[in-house]
């Protein structure tokens, strides 16, 4: 039998970049996993790698999530968290890896790609906030770059967040929370003759948050959805709209808490920001017994104004360092797959090709304010950014026991600049990269499978920093970076399910990135870095012991390095060792279910020589419903349960606050929410 990502099309809903389709043998297998544990799709014979799988949207149910972005977490191995206002992209890490805001991880949702070449704050942004957890079917994740169809950014992993095309009925939810947090979520779906089915959902949401200034966010989040057919053939289209405003409470030094000041108060109170989306996506999937093809495309709208303090009074004593980014963007896209089956050498074989286009259209800059009022440029620029990807894979099942995947990426980006406040730093850039990919999937014997999987990946670089001669802010010559920057990796891994009810995965993993160097949206220029080198091993567990009680565990250990010698030490700033999720749901006991969650983030080097380090962090979160009538549950969900004095993001850099005489080298840390307790009454009809 084969599998791999060739085996079958993508279920509606999906795009251009997006997951790889669904294996024969997950869809063969899918009736036995929902009697076991109807939270996931990752049984033996269903994932080409280890590392990969599927989460239904039933765990999404089970447990809490503070933000939208936190639905990632429940990836393995994935921390989320913030460093300033919840209307900001999160900030995310896995496997050594502190992705910022998303440079090495590719997220869609909906078929949308959600990160975002060439930010004003950050290369590869990922905001999640415009995601709406009660639509979500399932998120197919996968790890490492051994993925033919995953393009820019997956060099650590991606996901796709795939969303519903019906519901099972209409809903309401209203969630009243402390802080004056107040939630409103109403969806439904009808439909609307000959197979027509419309979706719709509407999301309100206030919140003011535990700090000193109130965080007053505001958003406003709506999805409509038609589609025809099934999984065999059919389309959708979506149009989705997303607005949010907000202050924000930036990290504060630490030797401000130890002087007194309070850990949840503001160096600028005029920080924060406002942010809209808006998309229009489109796909149409045919799948047969010999092949499948798809099409998709989509158009989005993004604008954000970001205003920021980190160093306080460190550049501009008389004015204090608050800067704004900005971006405008309109971004294209088109994909298309094709798969058949055929026999190579007289064994049984499925080819897959594929496209992907990605185009830009950018207004981007970096100012001086003060108040939220401009008083410098730094940079504004014009980007005019192309992405082209193409694929093909081949999997073959060279035995019973042995399966194999080889596939070849190649990518090719292309950059024009247009620099209105310094011509020298405007021009035109491309690069061009293969990336290679091979599997091997050995078993199952005993109900146990391996893994050898191996490939190249990449991240694309800021368009500015392929054409940029001068540094914005000294005027000092500077060297233009490459377009594209490759990685290489390698997983060895092992699936068993030998144990009665218990799905068990180890996966061993190496990855190799040329250079660490990245884009600095605070300050306008890129910062030079070295090659790395990172490796680890995570160990992921899904027990079932009887029918209403589900554990998960997922532990990681990860061990991160510069590759070359360098006095100054060769440690990869806020790579984390450790990170662990611990978690036990009980559910359907009579009208009753809970769940609780233990999450760590472990502790990391804050500079290269170690001798920062940050602290590391345990919460616990709390999930009890109680179906009060067949359309009517009430949740309550307590984050932080234990109250613990814990930071969601530590960094080690200077700054100065106003009356210091010179800079101080510090740590600059934004808390965890304390505990926090909220309240859902969820309606059906």
């Amino acid at each position: 039998m084969l599998a791999g990502h060739a085996a079958s099309g993508q279920a509606p809903g999906t795009g251009p970049g997006a997951a790889p389709p669904t294996t024969v043998a997950a869809i063969q297998q899918l009736d036995r996993v929902e009697v076991a544990g109807r939270h996931y799709d990752n049984a033996v014979g269903s994932t080409d790698a280890a590392s990969q799988g599927t989460i239904r949207a039933e765990l999404l149910k089970s447990r809490p999530a503070l933000r939208p972005g936190e639905v990632l977490e429940f990836v393995p191995g994935v921390i989320v968290t913030q460093h300033s206002g919840d209307g900001k992209a999160n900030q995310y890490f896995l496997r050594g890896f502190n992705l910022d805001h998303g440079t090495d991880f590719a997220t869609f949702v909906n078929g949308l790609p959600v990160n975002l070449p060439t930010h004003g704050h950050g290369q590869g942004y990922s905001d999640l906030n415009f995601l709406i957890p009660e639509l979500v079917d399932r998120i197919e994740y996968r790890k490492g770059p051994y993925f033919a169809q995953t393009g820019d950014f997956s060099a650590a992993g991606s996901a796709d967040i795939l969303y519903r095309t019906t519901l099972d009925e209409p809903l309401a939810a209203l969630t009243l929370g402390q802080r004056k947090y107040q939630r409103l979520v109403g969806a439904g779906s009808s439909e609307l003759g000959q197979g027509l089915k419309l979706l719709g959902a509407v999301e309100l949401l206030h919140n003011d948050g535990p700090w000193t200034v109130p965080e007053q966010l505001r958003k406003a989040n709506a999805v409509l959805t038609l589609s025809d057919g099934s999984r065999a053939e059919g389309w959708s289209t979506s149009l989705m709209a997303y607005d949010a405003t907000w202050t924000s409470t930036d990290q504060i030094p630490q030797r401000a808490i130890e002087a007194g000041f309070d850990r949840f108060g503001s160096l600028d109170p005029t920080d924060g920001g406002n942010t809209r989306r808006s998309s229009l996506s489109g796909e149409w999937h045919r799948r047969t017994d010999t092949g499948a093809t798809k099409v998709a495309a989509y158009a989005i709208d993004y604008r954000l104004r970001l205003f920021s303090n980190f160093t306080y009074a460190l550049e501009r004593p008389a004015t204090g360092d608050q800067f704004s980014q900005q971006d405008e963007r309109t971004v294209f896209g088109l994909g298309a797959s094709h798969a058949v089956d055929h026999t190579l050498g007289g064994l049984p074989a499925r080819s897959e090709v594929g496209l992907q286009l990605r185009h830009d259209r950018i207004r981007v800059g970096l100012f001086d304010t003060q108040a939220r009022q401009t008083i410098g440029t730094t940079r504004d620029d014009k980007v005019r950014q192309t992405l082209l990807g193409v694929y093909g894979q081949t999997a073959v099942e060279l035995a019973p026991w042995l399966r194999g995947i080889v596939g070849l990426r190649a990518d090719q980006a292309r950059f024009k600049v247009d620099s209105l406040a310094n011509s020298a730093n405007s021009g035109a850039s491309s690069d061009h990269l293969l990336s290679p990919k091979l599997s091997l999937i050995l078993g199952p014997w005993h109900k146990t499978e391996w893994f050898v999987n191996a490939g190249g990946g990449f991240h694309s670089n800021d368009a500015r920093g392929t054409t940029a001669t001068v540094d914005p802010k000294t005027g000092d010559p500077v060297d233009k970076v490459a377009g594209l920057v490759a990685a290489r990796g390698m997983e060895l891994g092992v699936r068993t399910e030998w144990f009665t009810g218990l799905q068990s995965s180890l996966a061993l993993w190496k990855l190799d990135v040329d250079s660490e160097l990245v884009y600095v949206g605070d300050a306008g220029a890129t910062e030079a870095n070295r090659p790395s080198t990172r490796r680890g091993v995570e160990w992921n567990n899904r027990y079932v012991p009887r029918p209403w009680l589900l554990v998960d565990a997922d532990l990681a250990w990860t061990r991160a390095r510069f590759a070359d010698a360098s006095p100054a030490g060769n440690r990869i700033p806020n790579a984390v060792d450790r990170v662990a999720s611990v978690a036990v749901t009980a559910r359907e006991l009579g009208p009753w279910s809970a769940s609780i969650q233990w999450r760590y983030l472990g502790s990391g080097a804050l500079i290269e020589d170690n001798s920062v380090r940050s602290s590391s962090s345990l919460t616990t979160n709390l999930r009890l419903g109680r179906r009060l009538t067949p359309k009517a549950e009430l949740t309550l969900d307590v984050f932080n349960l234990f109250d613990r004095r814990v930071n969601d993001i530590e960094y080690f850099y200077e700054s100065q606050l106003p009356g210091e005489a010179a800079p101080v080298a510090d740590k600059h840390v934004h808390p965890a929410e304390p505990r926090t307790i909220r309240l859902t009454l969820q309606l059906g009809f």
